[in-house]
């Protein structure tokens, strides 16, 4: 195991480990550990008691975060000419529809979202290896395939994400940056777990959400106190 450097015992010396935090608290104390020198992203880890290999206890979603993610998302609309103004005014980076199936069936794969139409879905069929496991298949579930292509651009934006359960039952999702004040972080915070619970399956027994982690960029994890959620 890697030696800890001056400054990484400094930030696992002001978490308590015998206790779990609450909201504001976490969102407060990863502010105060984290000392890498970019505006580093907070993250949170949920533990779900499901079992993703059945599909009736997949839990996925979208939530708009009040408060934004605080990265620029590249956004590409993969949409027909008749679209692309309206693409454009949106928001999306990129705009288009062969030349960029060509560009990603070539390996390019350099946005966060992609934003598509039914009628489009055929053309991205074959290209699944490619964008599935970046995450970045568009979905009707998470509202990235769509004839309203200017709200969904805006949307994503504004700060609109989707998550999923890994196959070890956790939710990782991005909440905001560190510069965010630490109440706007705890709000971010709350509003995917609020998702998160809204979407216990029918199927799940016992505890739903197990536990709960916050950590930014490169530091120490922080326990959240699940009863305080």
């Amino acid at each position: 195991m890697a030696k800890l450097t001056k400054k990484q015992k400094e930030a696992h010396a002001k978490i308590d480990r015998s206790q779990s935090y609450d909201l504001s608290a976490a969102s407060a104390l990863v502010k105060d550990i984290t000392n890498v020198k970019f505006d580093a992203s907070v993250e949170l880890a949920v533990r779900l008691g499901v079992d993703p290999r059945k599909a009736n206890q997949m839990v996925r979603g979208v939530v708009t975060l009040p408060h934004g993610t605080g990265k620029d998302v590249k956004v590409l609309a993969l949409v027909t000419p008749d679209k692309e103004a309206e693409a454009t005014e949106a928001g999306a980076d990129y705009v288009g529809l062969d030349e960029y199936l060509q560009k990603i069936k070539g390996g390019w794969t350099d946005v966060d979202v992609i934003i598509t139409m039914p009628a489009v879905m055929g053309k991205l069929g074959p290209l699944g290896r490619i964008l599935g496991p970046r995450g970045l298949m568009p979905n009707p579930k998470t509202g990235t395939v769509t004839m309203d292509v200017a709200k969904a651009i805006q949307d994503v934006k504004a700060g609109k994400i989707d998550f999923k359960v890994d196959k070890t039952g956790i939710v990782h999702a991005a909440i905001g940056k560190v510069s965010f004040e630490a109440s706007k972080i705890a709000e971010n915070a709350n509003e995917l777990l609020q998702t998160i619970i809204k979407l216990k399956p029918t199927t799940a027994k016992g505890v739903y959400v197990k536990s709960v982690f916050m950590s930014s960029t490169m530091s120490p994890s922080i326990s959240v106190d699940v009863k305080s959620v």
